[in-house]
């Protein structure tokens, strides 16, 4: 946290210990989130919580200017939450890092670049520990040849291989914000759910945080995917032994679900380029980044150009020196 006379900074943990030790500091809940201020982006239709210090602003997602909506009343409370480790210039210094080397980059997208917004928000996140039981049954598949002087033989042997095991997941998150892209969520992963601490709305001084508007079942289902996915490719990789193996069935159960409603740190960095923005995203906890970049086609296709008249004159080359020319 920073403080607004000179700016110094000092933990979040500190704060909150110094509000424990007061007596009479009631639990956390709707009093103190309602501290906080609504933004709705007329825009891409987000719905956005900040401090109440934070006057006129632009969207995380989208950079269109927000409109603040009135104060925060009967908030849905996070369990918990992962505080940001990393700051506003360590995305910057990512970003540029990012850029650095990427030979079909336009160059006026890096010399001219200037970023739209850099903004810190607090992702909701369903995140779910189950436990799956799965069952596979494959085609193994094995191969001896031999031969005598008058012929060579091929013996193909099919096998008929059924695995059967359970697998304890714990903290498999789903992105519950829909503006937020799903893909760009999981690249960011892993987060490291060891960090995560009581929810506290002292957290959120200073960043955005995402109201949730995804529900728990159809996270789930993303869930369900990914889980029945590794639980089934654990099972394949026991299935040894085999020249060839092909997946026949598989089913997955999964018992005893539970979830937490958690909010997860992350850096959003927007810039414009001919009139398209361009959108960033760097794990505010771990530094991983991710984004999609513009490709200069003029540079691509001289490229393309190079690449053919390099192999061109090998071939020619090639061709001369054996004497074909």
């Amino acid at each position: 946290m920073k403080c607004p006379f000179c700016d110094s900074l000092f933990p979040v943990s500190d704060f909150l210990q110094d509000q424990s030790s007061q007596s009479a500091r009631p639990e956390t809940g709707a009093e103190e989130i309602s501290a906080f201020s609504e933004y709705h982006c007329s825009s891409c239709g987000a719905n956005l919580i900040a401090d109440e210090t934070t006057a006129a602003t632009s969207c995380p997602y989208c950079s269109n200017p927000v409109i603040l909506s009135g104060r925060v009343s009967g908030a849905d409370m996070p369990e918990y939450i992962i505080p940001f480790k990393l700051d506003k210039n360590a995305a910057k210094d990512a970003l540029r890092k990012h850029l650095r080397g990427k030979k079909l980059l336009p160059k006026v997208f890096s010399t001219e670049n200037h970023l739209d917004e850099v903004k810190g928000i607090y992702v909701p996140f369903w995140v779910f520990d189950t436990t799956a039981e799965t069952q596979a049954t494959y085609r193994g598949e094995k191969i001896r040849t031999w031969s005598d002087s008058e012929y060579n033989y091929t013996e193909t042997s099919d096998f008929e291989v059924f695995r059967r095991g359970t697998i304890r997941f714990e903290n498999v998150p789903a992105d519950s914000a829909r503006k937020m892209e799903d893909d760009l969520m999981e690249s960011l992963e892993t987060f490291d759910f060891a960090d995560a601490v009581p929810f506290d709305p002292a957290y959120l001084s200073g960043y955005f945080a995402d109201r949730y508007d995804v529900s728990t079942e159809e996270c789930l289902e993303r869930v369900r995917n990914r889980i029945e996915h590794s639980a089934e490719r654990a099972l394949s990789e026991t299935v040894t032994g085999y020249g060839a193996v092909h997946s026949v069935s598989s089913s997955t159960n999964l018992r005893d679900v539970r979830r937490k409603y958690a909010m997860y740190p992350v850096w959003i960095l927007n810039t414009t380029w001919r009139g398209r923005l361009y959108r960033f995203a760097m794990n505010g906890q771990t530094g991983k980044f991710v984004g999609n970049l513009p490709v200069d086609k003029m540079i691509y296709w001289k490229w393309r150009l190079l690449y053919a008249v390099g192999i061109g004159g090998a071939v020619y080359a090639a061709m001369a020196f054996l004497g074909f020319l």
